[in-house]
C-alpha cells in the first residue's frame, strides 16, 4: 500500500460511527427546504436550516430563478473577469451595496470564496490580520492563505484583542476580522468596542454578516449586526452570504470604491472561478427585495427566538450567551452529541451535531436554528422531544 492510501485507510471515524448506528451526516432530504421536510419517506421537523426567513419556497424567489434560466441559461461557462458577467450580477451588486450603505460590492460564487478571496489578498507580508478564535472556517482559510502576520484573540475578549493590536507595527495595515453573529454559538460580536479599538490603533474592520443579514438590524431591517449596533458606517468591509436569509447560493463583499476596485482585480477565487449562476443571482436578488419589503418576517423570527430561548432556559439547558435564532445546546461529549442527533431524528426532529473541528472537543453541541416560518406548535413539539432525550442521557435534570 502506498503512503497516500495508507493515510486514507487509517481515517476510519465515519466507518466507526456508521457501525455504531450514529453517523449523522449526508442525510437525504426528499422534499423542499421548509419547516418540515421529508426524509426516508417520513415527516421530520427541520431545526437545522440556515433559511432564517423561510424564503427558499417563496413563489417570487422561485419564479425569479426560473425566469433567469429561461433568459440566460443554466450557467456562465466562465469567470466574472472574462465572459461571465451579466446585467443581473451588476444589478445585484448595486442593490447589496445600497443595502449595507457602501459604495460598491462584488458577488462571488460562494460565501466561502468571499472570505477566502478577500482575506488572502487584502493585506501584505508586513501587515497584520487579527481574528477571533471562533471565526468561521472560511475566515480561517482566508487568513491561512495570506502572507500577512496573523494574531488570534480570545473569543469576544476585548482585552485580548487590544493586547494583539499593541503587538502590531503602528505603520502597517491592521485588519480585524470577526463574525457579526457567530455561526455555532449564536452570540454577537462586540462591534462597538472593536470599532473603538480599531480607531485607537489605526486598524480596519471586516465583519462577516453571513448570519446577520436578514436577521439583525434596527427596526427589523435585516441589515446585520453592525447596523443594529450602530457601527455600520465605521466598518470598512461587510461580507454576506446568499445561502442563509437570501435563499440561494453565493456571497458578497461590500466596501468603498477603491477597495472594491482592488479586490475585483486581485481576489483569486473571484477571478479564477466561474461566476454565480443566473438562477442563483436572480433568486438572491428577489429574496433581498422581499427582505426589504416584509420586515414582519424578521420581527416574527425574533418573537420565535425569544420564545425558544425562554423555554430552553426554563428546561435547564446550557445555551451560552446566545441571543439569536442560533441556539447551541451544549452536550460536551462527542459520542453523546451523535447519539442525540440520531435519537431526535428517530423522533422526527432534525438538528445538527457540532463537533471538532466546528468547535473545541469540550464544547460539542446540538445546533438548534429557527426560521421565521416555524410555528409555536412546531417549536413546542421539538423542544419537548429534545428535553426528553437530554434527560434520558442525563445531560439536563
Amino acid at each position: 500500500m502506498n503512503l497516500l492510501k495508507e493515510k486514507m485507510f487509517k481515517y476510519d471515524a465515519p466507518q466507526r460511527a456508521k457501525a455504531a448506528g450514529i453517523y449523522p451526516y449526508f442525510r437525504v432530504i426528499e422534499s423542499d427546504q421548509d419547516t418540515e421536510v421529508t426524509m426516508n419517506g417520513k415527516r421530520v421537523l427541520m431545526f437545522g436550516s440556515n433559511s432564517y426567513l423561510g424564503l427558499t419556497n417563496h413563489p417570487k424567489v422561485k419564479e425569479a430563478s426560473i425566469d433567469a434560466v429561461k433568459k440566460y441559461g443554466s450557467g456562465m461557462a466562465g469567470s466574472r473577469f472574462l465572459n461571465g458577467t451579466l446585467d443581473l450580477h451588476i444589478e445585484l451588486e448595486r442593490k447589496l451595496a445600497n443595502f449595507v450603505r457602501k459604495d460598491d460590492a462584488i458577488v462571488f460564487s460562494t460565501g466561502f470564496n468571499v472570505n477566502q478571496g478577500v482575506i488572502s489578498c487584502i493585506t501584505g507580508r508586513e501587515d497584520f490580520i487579527i481574528w477571533d478564535e471562533l471565526n468561521h472556517a472560511s475566515i480561517i482559510e482566508g487568513q491561512r492563505l495570506s502572507f500577512s502576520k496573523k494574531l488570534k484573540f480570545k473569543h469576544n475578549d476585548m482585552v485580548s484583542l487590544e493586547r494583539q493590536l499593541i503587538k502590531c507595527h503602528p505603520n502597517k495595515i491592521k485588519l480585524i476580522v470577526v463574525d457579526g453573529v457567530f455561526s455555532m454559538e449564536g452570540d454577537v460580536a462586540n462591534l462597538p468596542e472593536i470599532v473603538r479599538l480599531a480607531k485607537k490603533y489605526n486598524a480596519n474592520v471586516m465583519v462577516d454578516e453571513a448570519h446577520g443579514i436578514g436577521v439583525m438590524g434596527k427596526n427589523f431591517n435585516g441589515k446585520g449586526a453592525a447596523e443594529q449596533l450602530g457601527v455600520l458606517d465605521n466598518v470598512d468591509l461587510i461580507m454576506g452570504t446568499f445561502s442563509k436569509s437570501l435563499a440561494s447560493i453565493g456571497g458578497f463583499i461590500a466596501a468603498d470604491n477603491i477597495t472594491i476596485n482592488y479586490l475585483r482585480h486581485n481576489a483569486r477565487p473571484y477571478i479564477f472561478s466561474a461566476s454565480i449562476t443566473p438562477s442563483a443571482t436572480a433568486a438572491a436578488s428577489a429574496a433581498l427585495d422581499i427582505l426589504k419589503r416584509e420586515p414582519e418576517r424578521i420581527e416574527n423570527l425574533w418573537k420565535l427566538t425569544d420564545y425558544s430561548l425562554k423555554r430552553f432556559k426554563e428546561n435547564g439547558f446550557e445555551i451560552g450567551p446566545t441571543s439569536t435564532p442560533i441556539i447551541p445546546l451544549y452536550v460536551r461529549d462527542n459520542d453523546k452529541t451523535f447519539l442525540i442527533t440520531k435519537m431526535l431524528f428517530d423522533e422526527g426532529v432534525f438538528v445538527n451535531p457540532v463537533v471538532p473541528p466546528g468547535v473545541a472537543a469540550e464544547d460539542t453541541l446540538i445546533r438548534f436554528s429557527l426560521m421565521a416560518t416555524h410555528t409555536i406548535e412546531q417549536i413546542d413539539e421539538a423542544i419537548d422531544k429534545i428535553t426528553n432525550v437530554f434527560r434520558q442521557l442525563e445531560i439536563i435534570k
